[in-house]
């Protein structure tokens, strides 16, 4: 079981360092404050990046804060997010995500009072937020609020697969704790992003460039796989 663990430790390291040498030490965006990441990581849903942000500008453009947003006929609330699909859904997702925080914080609309509590008391919070998931609050406890989540992402549950970073069939709500469990905590920044940016740019879900992979030799994404994804 130790051979296994160490051998895991080392493809773990050997990918990183592999990603880290192909595309440098990723930074993302300026941190947003957490109760924002939130309302953006909720918006990002089922859309890309340009959709969410801009979606995320406009709202922030149609009212003067977070309480006025929460307060907000929910109709005004999804013509201003429009832009970032599927807003009849996430309109009022916000607002009870707002209403959650505001309710539990005595009218505070901050998510401050996380970093007082455990990594897993923290998550579950948010988790017990309609609508937010696991990779949602991931998001928020790591770039927000510095507090060591690995987020999975439709991006990194494939490629990890393909790599062998977990079994090939675990579920996405099981590989969030699986590789929490695995990947060093320190880790956990630039290879969500580095492993996002592989996901976008070479192994994609029906396209795959293996002769630009940095880790195609470390890559367990065999002849079978591939048939059954080409299928």
């Amino acid at each position: 079981m130790d051979e296994d663990r160490h051998a895991y430790m080392e493809n773990i390291n050997q990918v990183r360092n592999r990603l880290i040498e192909a595309y440098g030490m990723p930074e993302w965006r300026q941190p947003l404050p957490a109760v924002d990441e939130l309302v953006s990581t909720i918006l990002s849903q089922n859309t890309n990046d340009t959709n969410r942000d801009a979606a995320f500008e406009q709202l922030r453009a149609a009212f003067p804060d977070w309480n006025a947003v929460m307060a907000a006929d929910t109709a005004d609330v999804v013509e201003a997010i429009r832009t970032a699909g599927l807003a009849n859904q996430k309109g009022p997702r916000i607002q009870d995500a707002l209403k959650e925080i505001a309710q539990f914080t005595q009218g505070d609309l901050s998510l401050e009072f996380l970093r007082e509590m455990s990594i897993e008391e923290a998550r579950q919070w948010l988790i017990a937020v309609k609508g937010v998931g696991p990779k949602t609050a991931a998001i928020v406890l790591l770039f927000s609020l510095g507090i060591p989540a690995f987020p999975v992402d439709t991006h990194i549950y494939r490629v990890t697969g393909r790599i062998g970073l977990r079994p090939y069939n675990l579920s996405v709500e099981k590989t969030h704790t699986y590789l929490e469990e695995r990947i060093p905590e320190d880790a956990f920044y630039d290879l969500h992003l580095n492993l996002i940016r592989l996901g976008r740019e070479v192994c994609g879900a029906r396209k795959w460039h293996c002769y630009r992979c940095p880790v195609e030799d470390l890559c367990q994404f065999d002849q079978k796989n591939r048939s059954s994804v080409e299928a």
